[in-house]
């Protein structure tokens, strides 16, 4: 006689924003996106004109983002994500409450990878460009293969599935793949284990030089007003670098591993995570530097070298991996395939349909080609990201208290 197995109890997320952050959010004009493999979902934190509000929509463990324009990559552990902005249709995703939304991120190809142990994924002139972390190189994707092998660091003696420095970041120079960072210059299998708070290198993709050593862990390399920045994130540190010469200088401590980097204006987005593997993350700076580690997202003002808001995720979501900026949006809504709304939102070069029940009407957003919705009934409701589904509420329905969440 066979028993099924229990189900795992619901695990809860909850946050909370400083009110410098909402205060910040507020003033960007845009909204928050970042990715938790350790959770399994894609979460915007965004602001409706009176508090800041989160979304997460599931997906199978999320690593690296890139957002261009309308549209944006993601990977997953077997896929690489696309998905573009209906814009027209967000107004009407929710018909009764019309205008909550300011962008609608819909799945338009996925590409079936396998485990590569994607890490950054960006976009440059020739297409996405992957970090193939599992084969210790950067890659294209292919319609006929899993990749097609792009670079791999000289020290890598052959291209074989066994994650030799854990490559895991790129850095994007004038739209061709510049800068990467790895955890060790190691050429057998998990070596780079072994001198983790020390082996970490930035690599010139073009001549094959070591840039940076000694590093801890470091990731998240980006190119950003003509200047190159990591996070060396077993010290948990934001590091400027001058390439030409090797030299660093520390930004700006947090108290975090630090994983996700973007920039606004003058200030810096930074991910910050706790530390959950002390196999693979213990005997690191950061935890001899600070005794408690906290996890969520970080805004640090560049001039002053100081952190000016945080917002943070105090139970169910220890670890973040990349973290992006939607300008001028400020409530989008993503979808996965577990959403029908997926399947009825269409879109074509001159129009845009919802395909409900219901009359017709014409979408006024868009005079020069009226746009036709079929409006019926979303029966969407919230519910606990823990029953595998995605959540959508404003942080005090999680039951979490905001301060300077009505600035």
């Amino acid at each position: 006689m066979s028993h099924a197995l229990p189900l795992p109890s619901p695990v809860r997320i909850e946050c909370s924003a400083s009110e410098a952050f909402c205060v910040w959010l507020a003033r960007s004009g845009g909204s928050v996106v970042t990715t938790t493999y350790q959770a399994g979902k894609v979460a915007v934190i965004g602001w409706d004109g009176r508090q800041a509000t989160l979304l997460m929509r599931e997906f199978d463990k999320p690593l690296g983002m890139a957002v261009e324009h309308n549209r944006m990559v993601l990977a997953t552990r077997h896929d690489i994500w696309f998905f573009a902005n209906a814009r027209f249709l967000a107004h009407d995703y929710l018909e009764d409450r019309p205008g909550r939304y300011d962008a609608l991120y819909v799945p338009r190809a996925t590409y079936h990878t396998g485990d590569l142990h994607t890490h950054d994924v960006a976009v440059g002139r020739d297409g996405v460009v992957l970090v193939n972390t599992r084969f210790s190189c950067l890659a294209r994707l292919s319609d006929d293969h899993n990749f097609i092998p792009l670079w791999k660091p000289s020290f890598v003696t052959d291209l074989v599935p066994e994650d030799r420095c854990h490559l895991n970041g790129v850095a994007m120079v004038d739209g061709r793949p510049k800068y990467v960072t790895a955890l060790g210059t190691t050429d057998s299998p998990g070596a780079w284990r072994e001198k983790k708070a020390t082996g970490g290198v930035v690599i010139d993709v073009e001549t094959d030089q070591i840039v940076v050593d000694g590093l801890a862990m470091p990731h998240s390399p980006r190119w950003h007003d003509g200047r190159l920045w990591i996070l060396n994130s077993g010290a948990g540190e934001l590091v400027r670098v001058d390439p030409a010469t090797g030299s660093t200088e520390v930004v700006c401590g947090l108290p975090g591993y630090v994983r996700g980097l973007a920039f606004v204006g003058n200030h810096a987005l930074v991910g910050m995570c706790k530390i959950r593997e002390k196999h693979i993350f213990g005997g690191l700076p950061i935890q001899e530097r600070r005794p408690q580690l906290r996890c969520g997202v970080a805004v640090v003002d560049l001039a002053r070298g100081a952190e000016i808001g945080t917002f943070e995720f105090t139970s169910g979501c220890e670890e973040l991996f990349d973290v992006h900026f939607l300008p001028g949006i400020s409530r989008p809504m993503i979808l996965n395939l577990e959403k029908e709304a997926a399947r009825s939102a269409m879109t074509n070069p001159d129009s845009s349909f919802w395909l409900r029940a219901g009359n017709e009407v014409r979408d006024e957003a868009f005079a020069a080609s009226p746009h036709r919705l079929s409006r019926a009934a979303d029966r969407s409701a919230p519910i606990s990201p823990s029953e595998g589904q995605p959540m959508e509420s404003s942080l005090e329905q999680t039951g979490t208290t905001i301060p300077g969440s009505g600035t």
